[in-house]
């Protein structure tokens, strides 16, 4: 089955809606204009419940199937980045320094899509619960709707969530059961010496020799005390140090990202860093203060419910258009937090040849919206089938 005929015929109205959403972009737990339009949308639909200010700005809205049954969690992010728009395009963000480039315009207006079918239709028993989240780029919103009780309050069984994926065909589908995206943790590392004249380093206790010596020691991490089988990524991202070429500082600045699917793996990262701060401010006659910040846990799919989503998006795409022994990878994703409280999956969708999310070239292709609607929908009506 390919795109649902009812969502093809108001295709208009997603590229519409998206295009509306990437000309206010809105960051963090700050969506509320972004959420506003989409109640607005989802009243328009005839939706049975709409619970507003969830983790701020998120929302949760209802709609009843026919008779009873459980009910069924599709989650899409609504924030945007804090990046100059690029694209030239005549719906570009009107905010500036602030853009969506990562689809979550898209990936909102693909649940709308799904919401505006299922409210018309309701060819499904229970009930469906449509998680409008924000703060999935910076500060897992995801964690905090789950704090605030969302599975809870609306039972919500299993759930399911994708993501825009430029480089795949558009409208194709990848996922894999298992660990998907990886954990990320950052860390920051503040070096404190002693400074003075550069003619006369003895006098001076120097922070940017202590520094460049950590930032060589944590790249053996990596290459000799992790298992090279298990995927790590350790990437120092900055360093930061001094102000003229005869002055040693006081000070030095580190920061960077820790990528794991393993929880060991993770702490033994923790634990090598903690060691060599500690050992460099000894050999260096400095004091060394490491900040680690665990950020995102990894995204693990329930495999019953991938093989499921799976089956769901050949409906749509075909036998050739899904993947579902795809590669994991290093990015990290806050539904995370989701797939820890309910099993369920997260997917890809092919964007096409575009430039790549984060990047200040990028918007998302306004094509694949009634390819993702469809999928929603579908899923909607597989797994909570009518009595007949």
């Amino acid at each position: 089955m390919p795109v649902l005929n009812r969502i093809a015929s108001f295709a208009e109205d997603l590229t519409a809606w998206r295009r509306h959403l990437h000309q206010h972009p809105e960051l963090s737990f700050d969506c509320h204009r972004t959420a506003a339009f989409v109640a607005e949308r989802l009243r328009d639909f005839g939706v049975d419940e709409i619970h507003e200010g969830i983790a701020e700005s998120g929302l949760v809205a209802i709609i009843n199937g026919q008779g009873t049954g459980p009910t069924i969690g599709l989650r899409a992010d609504m924030d945007a980045l804090p990046m100059q728009e690029r694209t030239g395009a005549d719906w570009a963000s009107t905010v500036p320094g602030r853009m969506h480039a990562c689809g979550h315009d898209g990936h909102t207006t693909m649940l709308l899509g799904a919401a505006r079918y299922l409210a018309e239709t309701r060819n499904f028993a229970g009930r469906v619960a449509l998680i409008f989240q924000p703060a999935e780029e910076t500060s897992g919103g995801a964690r905090v709707m789950v704090q605030d009780g969302i599975m809870e309050r609306f039972d919500i069984a299993r759930v399911f969530a994708m993501h825009n994926n430029p480089g795949q065909e558009a409208g194709t589908f990848h996922t894999t059961p298992g660990p998907m995206m990886a954990a990320f943790d950052n860390f920051e590392i503040h070096v404190t010496g002693r400074g003075g004249h550069g003619a006369m380093p003895h006098l001076t206790a120097d922070p940017v020799v202590a520094a460049v010596a950590v930032v060589g020691a944590i790249q053996t991490i990596s290459s000799r005390n992790h298992y090279a089988l298990d995927d790590l990524a350790l990437s120092v991202t900055q360093i930061h140090a001094g102000t003229a070429d005869n002055i040693v500082p006081d000070t030095a600045y580190i920061c960077g990202t820790v990528r794991t699917f393993e929880p060991h793996v993770r702490q033994m990262v923790r634990r090598r860093m903690q060691q060599i701060c500690d050992g460099q401010a000894a050999a260096y006659d400095v004091d060394i203060r490491l900040d680690y910040q665990e950020g995102y846990p990894a995204t693990v799919n329930d495999p019953r419910q991938t093989d499921f989503a799976a089956d769901v998006a050949r409906d749509i795409a075909g036998e050739a258009g899904v993947t579902v022994d795809d590669a994991r990878e290093m990015g990290a994703e806050d539904f995370s937090y989701i797939l820890q409280a309910r099993p369920g999956c997260y997917l890809f969708i092919g964007q096409g040849d575009t430039a790549s999310v984060h990047n200040a070239h990028y918007d998302f292709n306004d094509e694949i919206a009634p390819v993702g609607a469809s999928f929603f929908a579908r899923l909607v009506e597989r797994a909570q089938p009518v009595a007949g």
